[in-house]
């Protein structure tokens, strides 16, 4: 087996086991109960994107990019009873050859009034100390009851090593089901066998999306390399008649399918993850946005990410803030700067589904109201700037017509998550807001008393820009606009309540951006404390430290 089996979309009656192989098999199904009572066929399909290239750490040598087949497996066991634990392993069959998973054990979701605790992480990313992390968070609860991700689960999402088996033994399920092998230091860490018997809740961020499709180039150039889907609608118009000769000329008849895919190869993607993973039912179908009432915690998890350009000045890549000097006479190969992938505007799908959610009565008589997107609203870190609104371009041109630069501004009146989403938000009575995206740690709280916390400080750190850190961005950038240091957005960062790290001076930091220090929260719904660790993996006999808490408070 590809991997061992992980659970999915508990519901009060049922919840769904996944696992995966790289051959079609004969037979797949459960086994439940201990004895066995019940065997539950599964359904099977082949994933349609997963591939490796000359870049992807395997065993097996690529020369060029290579599909890989690898077949997901799933059994939705029903007609569970509330808080029923049952035993249970995957089998699957090829022939005469025969594969069995350990015993795990699975439970339907559980029920308002139990006590829980709920691992908050984020932007894995085949990251070094992910391992550790896992593995020390493990060791202090014993088991959680859930996983929260904020996205960014691997780099490149395309990569199939990257999920199953890269040999680096950094892969995201390996790592979250205790079988990776990390060396730091002179301890190896293998993660925990947590997915095994624990929902995880993911949301989309950048690397989970892919860029334009093609047949041969290299996986990390695909990933990056995206663009709106409004230029891909625009280019379909003009280029149908090339990509399908066999439509009658000058005027092929419109073909929605075939529209709709091939925008959807030049533009992004994240069919890998919607592949993957079985989300909670939605009432935006297609959509990958969802509301889960679980136990007495209801969890919203939004798509809230725009594309990762460089904030530096490159004249050969497509920057934040400008286009590669050496593109400007090639639209096609532009960036379009660093634009949205999914709108939260009050005007759009999202939003409106999402207005909708917060007056729903799930919502609205949960005891803890949690709300999860991979983007900051506030951070030290380096990715929350510019602001989150739609790139503006302006070009300059020399006297005779040749374009200078085309360089993008991003409003700050117009960031959408401050202007619209928190807003809404808060006067919803959401208590926490949970975010990732620029591998640290740190935590603020609004006048009102709505809670954001970033804890991404999982694998490596970019460092928090306090001081004389500045963020890095072009001259021409207005730093009224994005500010260099600090939180851009206002509030100030709290300085951890227990035990805080100190600067060379002894005075406590309101964050922790170490690639020496790794970070995991967990929520305790019995108490309503979130709780904050940390562990240094390059000291052998380090203990994991409680630095942080505060409590989530509810009417």
């Amino acid at each position: 087996m590809l991997s061992d089996p992980f659970l999915q979309a508990p519901t009060p009656e049922s919840v769904n086991v996944v696992w995966f192989t790289e051959f079609e098999g004969t037979a797949h199904w459960l086994e439940l109960g201990q004895p066995i009572e019940t065997k539950i066929s599964a359904t099977s399909r082949q994933l349609s994107r997963l591939r490796e290239d000359e870049f992807s750490y395997t065993l097996q040598t690529y020369s060029e990019l290579t599909y890989r087949p690898i077949w997901r497996h799933e059994v939705e066991v029903k007609e569970l009873k509330g808080n029923q634990v049952l035993p249970y392993r995957v089998v699957s069959q090829d022939g005469e050859l025969v594969q069995r998973s350990e015993v795990f054990a699975l439970q339907s979701s559980p029920s308002k009034g139990q006590p829980l605790t709920i691992l908050l992480t984020s932007d894995h990313q085949l990251m070094p100390m992910v391992a550790a992390n896992i593995q020390q968070a493990a060791a202090i609860y014993g088991k959680f009851d859930a996983v929260f991700h904020a996205g960014d689960l691997v780099n490149v999402p395309d990569r199939a090593s990257e999920w199953f088996d890269d040999c680096r033994g950094r892969s995201f399920f390996p790592v979250l089901q205790g079988k990776g092998s990390v060396q730091l230091g002179d301890r190896i860490y293998q993660g925990a066998q947590i997915l095994q018997n624990t929902p995880i809740f993911p949301c989309i961020g950048n690397h989970e999306v892919m860029g334009r499709n093609s047949p041969s180039e290299p996986l990390h150039l695909q990933f990056k390399n995206p663009q709106p889907r409004a230029i891909a609608e625009e280019n379909y118009l003009t280029q149908q008649t090339e990509f399908n000769p066999d439509y009658p000329q000058p005027n092929p008849p419109f073909d929605p399918d075939l529209a709709a895919q091939w925008i959807t190869d030049q533009s992004f993607n994240f069919q890998t993850y919607q592949e993957i993973f079985t989300l909670p039912p939605t009432s935006a179908p297609q959509k990958q946005y969802y509301a889960v009432t679980f136990g007495d915690i209801r969890l919203i998890s939004l798509m809230v990410t725009n594309v990762w350009r460089t904030p530096e000045e490159n004249p050969k890549i497509a920057g934040r803030y400008k286009e590669s000097l050496e593109q400007l006479t090639t639209p096609e190969n532009w960036g379009h700067g660093q634009f949205i992938f999914e709108p939260i505007t009050p005007d759009s799908e999202q939003y409106n589904w999402l207005r909708s959610e917060l007056e729903s009565s799930d919502f609205q008589q949960a005891k803890y109201k949690i709300v999860m997107f991979h983007h900051p609203p506030h951070s030290l870190g380096g990715n929350i700037t510019p602001p989150y609104t739609d790139p503006q371009a302006y070009e300059e041109y020399a006297p005779d017509g040749t374009m200078r630069h085309r360089r993008y501004h991003y409003p700050k009146d117009d960031d959408y998550i401050i202007r619209d989403l928190v807003l809404l938000l808060e006067n919803a009575g959401v208590q926490l807001v949970f975010y990732g995206h620029s591998h640290l740690w740190n935590r603020f709280q609004s006048p009102s008393g709505m809670h954001f916390l970033e804890t991404s400080n999982v694998g490596n750190s970019y460092g928090a820009h306090v001081g004389d850190n500045p963020r890095k961005m072009p001259a021409f950038v207005d730093h009224q606009n994005d500010l260099p240091v600090g939180n851009p957005n206002g509030l100030d960062p709290i300085t951890p309540t227990i035990a805080p790290l100190l600067d060379q001076a002894g005075q406590p930091l309101p964050y922790i951006a170490s690639n020496e220090m790794t970070v995991f929260t967990v929520l305790e719904t019995a108490t309503g404390l979130v709780k904050s660790y940390y562990f240094n993996t390059r000291q052998g006999n380090a203990e994991v430290t409680l630095f942080d808490q505060f409590r989530l408070s509810h009417d």
